[in-house]
C-alpha cells in the first residue's frame, strides 16, 4: 500500500557487527537444559537469524513443575517474609548491575530503541522487585475479637499462604517488564513459578533466570520453559495438574483458551488481555499537551502496548487542529536501528504481526477511511527492509460501526472521530467489548473527574497517560481481563488466606 503522505522520517542507520546465533535454552531446577527441538529467533529489525530457541516438550514441562513443587515443599516454603524481601532487593541490585546485558537482550528480541528498553523495560524490572518487597513487608490481614451471646469470646485472624506453583505466561511486547510485574509478587508471597515467555521474545526471561540464581534464589523456585501455545509448552503448562494458578498477559482469545484448560480443575486465573482504548479530547483542553500525549499513547513501542490508544474522540470545534497536530507528530517519528540515538520508533515484532496490522491498513481504506499520515510499509534501505517495519498511521472518516474501530490492531495506528457533547463522547468511548484503559483531556478538572469515573475501564487517566503508582490496581473489564495486579491487589491473587479461630 502506498502512503498518501510523506512517511515518518528515517533515522540514519548504524549497522551493528554481525553476531552468531545464540542458543536459548530452558531453565529447569537451576540448570539450563535442551529441548525437544529448536526454532529460529529472527531479528525484527532486519530479519536476520539471531538465536536458536530450545522448545520444551511435555517431559521438560513435567520436570519444571516437579522442580517447582519440590522447591515449594523445601526450604523456600519455610522462608520468612523478611528473608524473601531481602532476596527480592538483591535481585533488583543484580538487575541494575547487569542492566546493559538485559537491554541488549530486549532490543535483540523486540527491535525497540535502546533508550526505550533502558528507561522503561529494564528500569521497571528492578523497580518491580523493590516495590513488591515493600508491599509484602507491610502487608497485613484482618483480625476480629468475636463475642458470643453466651459470653464466650474468640480471636479470628487470617494468615497468608502461597497460592502454590504458579504458571506465568507473558507476551512479547514488554517481555521483561511484564514478567517481573508478575514474578516479583509471586516470589514475595512465597510461590514457586514456571515461566513460559513468548516464543518471539525468549532472551530476557532466560537471562533473568541466570540473574535470579546469581542473587541466591534456590534451584527450582523459578523455571523457564520455551515454546508455543497449542500443542506445545503453553498448553502443556496450563493443562498440567500440578499447577495451582495461571497468570497471563496477552490476547483475549488466548485467555479464553487458558480458562477452558483450567476449568476442569477449577484453578484461579489472573488475566490482563487486549484493549481497544479510547481517548477523549474536549475543546477546552491544552491542545499542545493533548497532541503530545496522544502521540505518545498511540505510538509508544510502535503501538505495541496494551494501554495504547487506538480510538481518539475529538470535540468537533477542535477536531481539525488536533488531527493536523497528530499527523505532524506521526511524520516526525524516526524509524531506524535501535542503537541509533536518533531512533524513536522500532519495527513491529515480526513479519506475521506486520501482516496482521497491514491487513487493517487495507481494511480501513476499504471501509472508507481517509489516511492522514502513514498507511503503508516504508522503504528504509541499508539492510533494514527485511525487518518488520510499518508507518505510524492515522485515519479519519470511520465510526464505531467499522471493524477497524472495533477490533484490536496492536500497532501504531489510531482512528480520529468527532463528537459534539460530553454524553456522546462517553457513549462512544464505552461502545466496545474491551475495557482496559481510557484518557480524558480537558482543563475542567470537575469534568475530568466526572468523565474518567464513567469510563467502563480498569484504568482511567486525566491529562496524562501511562503514569502509574505501582500500588494501584492494574487490569481491565470485559474482553480486557479478569482480576487486578499491583500492590496488595497482586497479593490477593498470589496468596490464599487461611482464617484461624481460637476460643479464648
Amino acid at each position: 500500500m502506498s502512503s498518501p503522505t510523506s512517511p515518518a522520517t528515517i533515522a540514519l542507520p548504524t549497522k551493528p557487527t554481525p553476531r552468531a546465533p545464540r542458543q536459548i535454552r530452558n531453565f529447569i531446577d537451576g540448570e539450563f537444559v535442551d529441548g525437544i527441538r529448536g526454532f529460529d529467533k529472527l531479528d525484527p529489525v532486519d530479519g536476520s537469524l539471531v538465536g536458536q530457541v530450545h522448545e520444551a516438550g511435555r517431559v521438560e514441562v513435567d520436570r519444571a513443575v516437579a522442580a517447582a513443587r519440590a522447591a515449594l515443599d523445601g526450604p523456600w516454603g519455610r522462608m520468612s517474609v523478611i528473608e524473601r524481601t531481602r532476596l527480592l532487593r538483591r535481585i533488583a541490585d543484580v538487575i541494575d548491575r547487569r542492566a546493559e546485558e538485559l537491554v541488549a537482550a530486549e532490543v535483540g528480541d523486540t527491535g525497540k530503541p535502546e533508550t526505550l528498553a533502558r528507561d522503561l523495560d529494564v528500569a521497571r524490572a528492578a523497580m518491580n522487585f523493590r516495590s513488591f518487597a515493600d508491599t509484602v513487608a507491610a502487608a497485613g490481614l484482618d483480625s476480629f475479637l468475636t463475642e458470643l451471646p453466651d459470653g464466650r469470646r474468640a480471636l479470628n485472624y487470617a494468615v497468608r499462604k502461597p497460592l502454590g506453583v504458579v504458571a506465568v505466561i507473558v507476551p512479547w511486547n514488554l517481555p521483561l517488564l511484564l514478567l517481573t510485574w508478575k514474578l516479583a509478587p509471586a516470589l514475595a508471597a512465597g510461590n514457586t513459578v514456571v515461566v513460559k515467555p513468548s516464543e518471539e521474545t525468549p532472551s530476557s526471561a532466560t537471562m533473568l533466570a541466570e540473574i535470579l540464581a546469581e542473587a541466591g534464589l534456590p534451584a527450582g523456585v523459578v523455571n523457564v520453559v520455551h515454546g508455543f501455545g497449542a500443542g506445545s509448552a503453553g498448553a502443556f503448562l496450563t493443562e498440567h495438574p500440578g499447577i495451582d494458578g495461571v497468570t497471563f498477559t496477552g490476547e483475549s482469545s488466548t485467555g479464553s483458551a487458558i480458562m477452558r484448560a483450567v476449568a476442569p480443575r477449577v484453578r484461579p486465573v489472573s488475566f490482563e488481555l487486549g484493549g481497544k482504548n479510547a481517548a477523549v479530547v474536549f475543546a477546552d483542553a491544552d491542545l499542545d499537551a493533548a497532541v503530545a500525549g496522544l502521540a505518545r499513547s498511540t505510538y509508544l513501542n510502535t503501538g505495541q502496548v496494551c494501554l495504547c490508544t487506538e480510538r481518539i474522540y475529538i470535540e468537533r470545534a477542535v477536531f481539525d487542529d488536533v488531527a493536523a497536530g497528530l499527523a505532524e507528530q506521526a511524520r516526525r517519528l524516526r524509524l531506524g536501528r535501535p542503537e541509533n540515538p536518533a531512533t524513536t520508533t522500532g519495527p513491529l515484532i515480526s513479519h506475521a504481526h506486520r501482516e496482521k496490522v497491514r491487513s487493517y491498513l487495507d481494511l480501513a481504506v476499504a471501509e472508507g477511511a481517509t489516511v492522514l499520515a502513514g498507511g503503508g510499509i516504508p522503504t528504509l534501505g541499508d539492510g533494514l527492509d527485511g525487518g518488520s517495519w510499518i508507518e505510524p498511521t492515522l485515519w479519519t472518516g470511520l465510526d464505531n460501526s467499522h471493524r477497524t474501530v472495533r477490533e484490536e490492531i496492536f500497532g501504531p495506528v489510531a482512528a480520529l472521530i468527532p463528537f459534539d457533547t460530553e454524553e456522546e463522547a462517553i457513549a462512544l468511548a464505552n461502545d466496545t467489548d474491551y475495557g482496559l484503559a481510557a484518557v480524558t483531556w480537558t482543563s475542567d478538572l470537575t469534568r475530568g473527574h466526572r468523565v474518567a469515573q464513567r469510563m467502563r475501564v480498569g484504568m482511567s487517566w486525566v491529562n496524562t497517560w501511562y503514569l502509574r503508582d505501582l500500588r494501584s490496581p492494574f487490569g481491565g473489564v470485559g474482553l480486557s481481563g479478569i482480576g487486578r495486579e499491583g500492590g496488595h491487589h497482586s497479593l490477593e491473587f498470589y496468596t490464599e488466606p487461611t482464617n484461624v479461630c481460637v476460643q479464648l
